[in-house]
């Protein structure tokens, strides 16, 4: 199989433009050309997962963390990242990551952290903004189920749990072609009444060149005249954290100790816990104190996370309990994420997690 192929599946489920400004989520090392055999789901690329990736004979590399995140001048093996991309090209093996791009959609690494918890109607805690425009276009009356129908396939018209959402009107349009044009309707060089309909739906800014795409090409005209409007609403399916419900309220103890088993955590870190209890959850994979704010905003009792420092906890002031289960621990479950994406789409595919444990943080 390509590596394209599985590059570019991974990527229409957690586009690249998804990602942080600061990241380096996509392929990594490698020739999207080439073809792969099989693959191995890290968390982490260490040199003995590359190992483990050349026991097995995996000619690829799924990570959540980008291998390489800094500027590389040279590759000498001088550190853990050289000897990683040295071995890998050696060996004729491609990395390929997707960090907080699958971090920010829906059925990602907060997805997972969600479903494992069993929190219910979760929604995105920190959603996108300036990702959604409108578009607007005029279409004649006789064409436009078919222009519609085609906009909607290209992803446009999507608005939370809703898909195929448009607005139209009807109206009339002017133009008159030169010596040149090729008009579907009315004479060269003379002004021409059409009936049309005023097209309206929404397109997040990732799939507007295939949207655009796919509106020429069913628009009978030979200039399609269209607007791309750029709106202030957030895009709440994509973003950093998430937040749902237990399916019954508990303890904050109770609760805690349910995480900590369903983890593996070897300690919580937390602020003091409440007589109250816990009924909404908010959870963020990784390094999540920069959400704290949101989350006492959403009305969460618990924000569970990782890599809170001293001062961030702070940031509770009793609103809310601040629970800091681990970066590794917190993220473990995404292995199986990467995995369910590819095999569902390629299930033959020889795909296999890695059995090393990446955590570089152990505990006396």
């Amino acid at each position: 199989m390509l590596l394209q192929t599985i590059t570019q599946h991974l990527e229409n489920f957690a586009p690249l433009q998804f990602q942080e400004s600061y990241d380096n989520s996509g392929l990594i090392v490698g020739d999207r050309s080439h073809d792969v055999s099989s693959a191995l789901v890290t968390l982490d690329v260490t040199e003995e997962v590359v190992d483990e990736a050349i026991a097995n004979h995996c000619d690829l590399i799924i990570s959540h963390h980008p291998l390489i995140f800094k500027g590389i001048k040279s590759i000498t093996g001088s550190n853990g990242v050289e000897k990683c991309l040295i071995k890998a090209i050696q060996n004729n093996i491609s990395i390929y990551a997707a960090h907080t791009n699958l971090d920010s959609v829906n059925g990602g690494v907060n997805s997972r952290i969600c479903k494992k918890i069993g929190l219910k109607n979760c929604r995105i805690l920190s959603p996108v903004k300036n990702q959604l425009l409108k578009l607007v276009t005029y279409v004649p009356v006789n064409h436009i189920e078919s222009v519609r129908s085609a906009l909607f396939s290209a992803g446009a018209g999507v608005i939370g749990n809703y898909d195929q959402c448009s607005f139209s009107a009807s109206g009339h349009g002017t133009f008159r072609g030169n010596e040149e044009s090729n008009p579907f309707v009315g004479t060269k060089g003379e002004m021409h009444l059409e009936q049309e309909t005023r097209l309206e739906t929404i397109v997040p800014r990732h799939l507007v060149p295939g949207v655009i795409a796919a509106l020429k090409f069913s628009h009978p005209y030979e200039e399609v005249a269209y607007d791309l409007l750029p709106l202030e609403n957030s895009y709440d399916t994509v973003g950093i954290g998430m937040t749902g419900e237990l399916p019954e309220p508990a303890g904050a103890t109770e609760i805690l100790n349910r995480i900590k088993e369903i983890f593996g955590c070897h300690v919580i870190r937390h602020t003091a816990l409440p007589d109250k209890k816990i009924t909404r959850i908010a959870v963020c994979g990784g390094s999540g104190s920069f959400l704290i704010s949101k989350a006492i905003a959403e009305k969460a009792d618990l924000f569970i996370s990782a890599d809170f420092k001293y001062h961030d906890f702070f940031e509770a002031e009793k609103k809310i309990v601040l629970a800091d289960i681990g970066h590794y621990e917190s993220e473990q479950f995404t292995k199986e994420v990467l995995k369910e994406i590819v095999l569902k789409k390629f299930p033959t595919f020889a795909l296999r997690l890695s059995e090393v444990k990446t955590n570089p943080v152990l505990y006396l």
